[in-house]
C-alpha cells in the first residue's frame, strides 16, 4: 500500500458529503505572535513548521539517527479497510449510480424517490435539504454538492474539498452506533455534476451558546454529554478523530438522544499514533496546541472541544472568544479558565481537567466516562458492542 497513488476514480464510488457550521471552519493554522506563553508549552511548540504534503506526516529521523516510515493517509487506511470488508454497521449504505431530477404532481422538486420539503442549512461545501421518501414516507436530510465546486476548493497544499467529502463518506459507511448520525444512501451519477448524501433526519441541534447564565441546566448537560462521550469513545476506539466537535454538530432526536454528525474533517489512523498537523475545525473550539500551527494529537484535541461544548452547555457562552481570529487563539492559549463561583465542585473539576491547556495533562476520554460528575446516578457509560471482532475495547 505505501507509495500507491490514490486517484479520484479509486474513491468516487464511496460517495460524497459536506459540512456546515455556525462558525466558519478554518482550513489552515498560520503561526503568529502569541504573548506570554511562559512555560505552559515545551520548546518544540515554537519551532518552525516543517513542509508537508496534505495530511500525511513524514519523518526525517529520530534522535538516534534512525528513520521512521511515512504515516499512511486516511484515504489509504480507509481503502484498505473497505477492501478487507472492515465494517461495523448491520445495513450497508445503499449505492445509487443514477440520478433522476423531476417534479411531483404538486410541483415539488424530486431527486429519485425523494421529494423536497425545505432547506435545512448551507455551508462552504454545499447545502442540506429536508426530503421525504415516497417509498417509506420518512424524512431524510440530504446533503447536495457539485463535484466541480469541490474539485476547485483547495483545503490543504495537496487536497481539495473532494478529499474531505470522500473521506467522510468512507468513514460513515463503516460505522454503526446509536450516537452517530446514520448514512443511508449515496447518490453519485457519473454523468451528473450533482451528488447526494442521504442521512437520517434528526430533528434538533444542541444549540446552547447564548442560552443565558446557567446554560441548559446541569442535569440535561450531563445527559447530553454522556451521549457525546459514548459516540466519541466508539470513534476513538476505531482510531477515528472527529476533528470538529461542537454543539452545532450534535443533533438531538425527538426522544432526547444526541447523535454526532459532520465528519467532513475527520481523520483515520492505523494505530494509536493520532498525530496531525492540519487543524480545520471551528476556531473557538480549537485546542491550545492546535492554535500554534504545529503537530498535535487528535484525540486530545477532540477532548478539549468536548470541554468547550460542556462549558457552553452549563455556563451559556464560550470560555475563550476574541474579536478576531488571532485574539481568540491568544485567549485560548493564554487566558485562565473562568468558572462561576457557585458551580458544582465535581463539575468544576471536570471542566478544569477537560480544558487543561497542556494536552499531556488533559483528562482522557475514558477517564471522562468514569468521572464522578458524569457517572452520578446513571453509572459509568456502557461499552457499545461492536460487530467488528478486531476492535480494541473502548476502555483501553
Amino acid at each position: 500500500m505505501p507509495g500507491e497513488t490514490f486517484s479520484l476514480s479509486h474513491l468516487l464510488e464511496m460517495g460524497c458529503c459536506g459540512c456546515f457550521g455556525f462558525l466558519k471552519k478554518s482550513s489552515h493554522r498560520s503561526l503568529f505572535s502569541i504573548r506570554g506563553l511562559g512555560s505552559q508549552f515545551p520548546q518544540e511548540f515554537f519551532l518552525p513548521e516543517p513542509s508537508e504534503d496534505g495530511d500525511s506526516i513524514s519523518y526525517s529521523g529520530t534522535s538516534d539517527g534512525s528513520t521512521k516510515p511515512r504515516a499512511k493517509k486516511s484515504e489509504e487506511i480507509l481503502l484498505a479497510r473497505a477492501q478487507s470488508g472492515w465494517i461495523c454497521r448491520e445495513v450497508p449504505v445503499k449505492e445509487t449510480r443514477k440520478v433522476t431530477l423531476c417534479e411531483d404532481e404538486h410541483g415539488n422538486k424530486m431527486v429519485n424517490e425523494y421529494v423536497r420539503e425545505s432547506k435545512i442549512g448551507s455551508g462552504s461545501y454545499g447545502k442540506v435539504v429536508l426530503y421525504r421518501s415516497t417509498k417509506d414516507g420518512n424524512k431524510y436530510a440530504i446533503k447536495v454538492f457539485h463535484k466541480s465546486h469541490l474539485l476547485k476548493l483547495r483545503v490543504a497544499p495537496s487536497e481539495t474539498a473532494m478529499n474531505d467529502v470522500l473521506r467522510e463518506v468512507s468513514i460513515m459507511k463503516m460505522l454503526g452506533h446509536p450516537n452517530i448520525v446514520n448514512l443511508i444512501e449515496v447518490i453519485n451519477d457519473p454523468l451528473s455534476d450533482h451528488f447526494y448524501m442521504v442521512l437520517e433526519y434528526v430533528e434538533g441541534k444542541l444549540v446552547c451558546e447564548g442560552s443565558g447564565p446557567g446554560g441548559i441546566g446541569e442535569s440535561k448537560s450531563r445527559r447530553y454529554l454522556r451521549d457525546v462521550v459514548a459516540g466519541l469513545l466508539y470513534l476513538h476506539a476505531h482510531n477515528i478523530v472527529h476533528g470538529d466537535i461542537k454543539p452545532d454538530n450534535l443533533l438531538i432526536t425527538s426522544t432526547g438522544l444526541v447523535k454526532i454528525g459532520d465528519f467532513s474533517v475527520s481523520q483515520v489512523f492505523e494505530d494509536d499514533n493520532d498525530e496531525l498537523r492540519r487543524s480545520p475545525g471551528t476556531p473557538v473550539f480549537t485546542a491550545p496546541e492546535c492554535c500554534l500551527g504545529l503537530t498535535y494529537h487528535g484525540r486530545a484535541a477532540d477532548t478539549w472541544a468536548l470541554g468547550v461544548t460542556l462549558y457552553c452547555m452549563v455556563v451559556g457562552h464560550y470560555p475563550f472568544l476574541g474579536e478576531t481570529l488571532q485574539e481568540t487563539y491568544d485567549k485560548i492559549v493564554n487566558n485562565p479558565l473562568f468558572l462561576p463561583d457557585d458551580i458544582n465542585p465535581q463539575l468544576r473539576n471536570l471542566l478544569e481537567r477537560l480544558l487543561c491547556k497542556d494536552p499531556k495533562h488533559r483528562i482522557t476520554l475514558p477517564a471522562v466516562a468514569e468521572h464522578p460528575w458524569v457517572v452520578e446516578e446513571d453509572g459509568p457509560i456502557p461499552e457499545y458492542p461492536c460487530r467488528h471482532k478486531n476492535l480494541v475495547k473502548l476502555s483501553s
